[in-house]
């Protein structure tokens, strides 16, 4: 590290990720300390802009002096930055839409589509080529930087940049933060008091441990006990599925049910998966109508007329009103970790290396870690329940063909990964569904042979 910190935001303009991201960075009192320089970067000049103001408002208010910079430029961000923060997507709406409905018409009951399913792959793949782009501007022009994604599908993209660079990476998402908070409201318990381990992969972890940190008391019975005693409706879309799981393999998952849903061909059982961009055909598609559905996260009472239903997106207007408070997000406490002080963090997306003893060694899997100035230590976790860990090697050799077709360039490889994934039940179908795709991402997908 030089004399000034650097820190690069690859998509500031991340409606969601980008002004938390900030927030929190302006709000750090270990890194305000440091001459600091943060370079925004975005593709989209007007969302640039927003993002730049945002960071200057910051900065004036907060009595700040850090360096602020702006740049649609991808080399100028990154060079000589200590660290890379990711966090993008090209037309979201556009293509997600298409990564739902399409496996549907071709017959495959996906309930999500953004990290598993069918849909989660052509994600995958989608979002390969400009990872790959900011790692390969880090291995020129920063070696030594770490990039911390927020990218979705965290695990495939960092396996990806972990198996085809030299560049240190970690994938973070708050999914856990969902999950303790859901444990904590099953069982009455203020989430300072609930000591939680989970470990799996990136939307599909599950609870090691459960414990009161005021007692030590195990608090799996006392969860069992609850589950045992519950209406069997009662908040059906958020737990009906973290239940089944609970009472059939012995752990309770996180972060939600449409996220580990999507990794299972039962999933879509206990998700209310026909909602996710309702629209009627009968109008047309929104791929060729430009007019892509409204996104629902989670069916609430308030999916019509009113607020996007899920995690807020915190919108341009909105900012400067918004509470100086600290998110929930992971990527600054990681570097709090990695310069200042010793940090312990609920869920960082990283190479196994034995973490999870019966998963693959050189898969990325998430789990808790200790993150200080000898890097991002993974907390060495149980053995999973056996049926779990099947469930999710299954995943983690998906990831591998994904990133063999993207290396490759083959589209035999990716047929592969679709065939393996568990929604899919046909092969005739699989084909038809994935060269239909190939035909409608091919201007954002990289080529295939």
């Amino acid at each position: 590290m030089g004399s000034i910190m650097k820190i690069a935001l690859i998509g500031a303009g991340s409606r969601c990720f980008g002004p938390a991201t900030l927030r929190d960075l302006f709000l750090s009192e270990p890194l305000s300390a440091l001459p600091l320089e943060v370079r925004l970067m975005d593709l989209d000049p007007a969302a640039l802009e927003g993002a730049l103001g945002h960071a200057r408002h910051l900065n004036d208010r907060l009595g700040r002096a850090h360096q602020v910079a702006a740049t649609t430029d991808l080399d100028t961000a990154v060079q000589g930055a200590d660290f890379v923060i990711t966090a993008f997507e090209h037309r979201r709406e556009h293509y997600w839409a298409m990564d739902f409905h399409v496996p549907r018409m071709y017959g495959f009951k996906q309930p999500y589509g953004e990290n598993g399913g069918v849909g989660g792959i052509f994600h995958t793949l989608r979002n390969l080529t400009p990872m790959m782009e900011v790692a390969r501007a880090i291995e020129r022009l920063a070696p030594g930087a770490w990039l911390l994604n927020y990218t979705n599908p965290e695990n495939r993209l960092v396996e990806a940049v972990t198996a085809l660079t030299g560049v240190k990476a970690a994938g973070l998402c708050h999914g856990i933060v969902t999950g303790r908070r859901q444990v904590c409201r099953l069982l009455g318990l203020a989430d300072e008091h609930l000591e939680a381990w989970a470990a799996g992969i990136n939307h599909f972890t599950v609870f090691e441990s459960l414990r009161d940190r005021r007692t030590g008391e195990d608090l799996y019975p006392r969860l069992r006990e609850t589950e045992a005693r519950g209406d069997e409706l009662a908040r059906w879309q958020e737990l009906a599925l973290g239940r089944i799981i609970l009472r059939r393999f012995g752990r309770w998952p996180s972060p939600s049910s449409n996220h580990y849903g999507e990794y299972l061909a039962w999933g879509h059982d206990f998700v209310l998966s026909s909602v996710q961009y309702y629209y009627d055909p009968a109008r047309g598609h929104p791929w060729e109508t430009g007019e892509p559905p409204k996104f629902i996260y989670e069916l609430t009472d308030r999916h019509t007329g009113g607020p996007r239903p899920g995690p807020p997106e915190e919108r341009p207007g909105d900012l400067r009103d918004a509470p100086l408070e600290p998110s929930i997000e992971f990527g600054i406490p990681v570097i709090e970790g990695l310069t200042c002080e010793e940090r312990v963090i609920d869920a960082v997306n990283v190479v196994n290396g034995g973490a999870i003893p019966n998963l693959p060694a050189d898969s990325v899997v998430e789990v808790p870690a200790v993150v200080g100035a000898g890097g991002i230590q993974p907390r060495r976790m149980s053995p999973l329940p056996e049926a779990l860990a099947a469930l999710l090697r299954t995943q983690l050799s998906i990831h591998k063909l994904i990133i063999e077709a993207y290396r490759e360039r083959s589209k035999d490889a990716l047929l592969q990964a679709v065939l393996l994934d568990p929604v899919v039940d046909s092969y005739p179908r699989a084909v038809a569904m994935t060269d239909h795709l190939l035909d409608l991402q091919k201007d954002a997908l990289p080529p295939l042979r």
